[in-house]
């Protein structure tokens, strides 16, 4: 099978366990909204939540073996596609038709990019000094948009997704550089890039969690647009990486970042589906936030109480 199209199969899959894990964290934020870092910890379902991302980053890993950042990174956005629907079924509704709309932009968008940016497996990798400094930018960035005193939000999805689209280019040189047989597996560059890797997925998931505070559709939305942006570009500036059809590919993949982009923007107008925090929550009251993506079990309304006077028998 032909590498770029195990790497988008991997990527398919990748991102629907990521609309999952971006589901269940979305409402674990909205039903625990005030919760501090060291009392989520200690939360099981904020661990089940982060099962789910990790064995997500684990396919992206794979697939970055076999595909270039141009062709992985785009496809991050069928999470959202992924999400809304999946939202919608917890929240016992159906998908709108500015919702479909929305998919259906996104998947013609992402096809005009995936047509001009299908490369050969990754074969350029980032230098140690390239790396450090690509990650002290990116600390920098981060830092300017999540500085104490911002109100959790677009801001923190824009740090959560640079943090992730830098994680994922430094994952790819680690994959690449790991697997090489000429080089050692535990070298220098490995382990120095492992560390910046773990360091930004980290604080991209926090970052994250505390964007979804104020629900899920615009904040992913802003995650799955900056993740491949900042990936796509340092492949492009660092790693060698191209388009295909010269000026004609250019505008193709153009056009189709212009549509994909109209299609996340509906995707945004979609209902919040997690619900409200209340104020002296119960465990027992709500279900388990990952237990109910995974078991896709639509939240049953609250019976209204009857207006009809109550009869009692003579």
């Amino acid at each position: 099978m032909n590498a770029t199209l195990v790497a988008v199969a991997l990527s398919l899959v990748s991102a629907v366990a990521y609309a999952a894990a971006a589901v269940a964290q979305e409402r674990l934020a909205a039903r625990d909204a005030g919760t501090g870092v060291r009392r989520m910890l200690a939360s099981g379902a904020w661990w089940s939540s982060v099962a789910l991302n990790a064995g997500a980053a684990l396919l992206h890993v794979v697939a970055l073996k076999y595909g270039p950042l141009t062709v992985v990174q785009p496809l991050g956005a069928l999470t959202l596609v992924a999400a809304v629907p999946l939202g919608a079924r917890l929240a016992g509704r159906r998908v709108g038709a500015m919702e479909w709309r929305g998919t259906a932009l996104t998947l013609v968008g992402l096809a005009a990019i995936l047509v001009t940016a299908s490369g050969s497996a990754p074969g350029d990798v980032l230098s140690v000094p390239e790396a450090v400094a690509v990650a002290g930018a990116t600390a920098a960035l981060i830092g300017l948009l999540s500085r104490r005193g911002t109100r959790p939000g677009l801001r923190h999805a824009t740090a959560s997704g640079v943090a992730s689209g830098v994680a994922s280019a430094l994952t790819q040189t680690v994959t690449v550089a790991a697997t090489d047989p000429s080089g050692a597996v535990l070298s220098a560059e490995v382990v120095v890039v492992a560390l910046l890797v773990a360091a930004f997925a980290v604080g991209g998931l926090f970052l994250s969690q505390t964007a979804y505070r104020g629900g899920l559709g615009a904040p992913l939305a802003v995650v799955t647009l900056t993740n491949p942006v900042a990936a796509a570009a340092i492949g492009l500036s660092l790693l060698g990486e191209g388009l295909r059809g010269g000026v004609a590919g250019v505008l193709l993949a153009l056009a189709g970042a212009v549509v994909a982009g109209r299609g996340v923007v509906l995707l945004t107008r979609a209902p919040r589906t997690a619900p409200q925090p209340h104020p002296h929550p119960h465990p027992a009251d709500e279900p388990h936030p990952v237990a109910a993506v995974l078991s896709l079990e639509p939240q049953q309304a609250p019976t209204e109480p009857s207006l009809l006077p109550k009869l009692t028998p003579l």
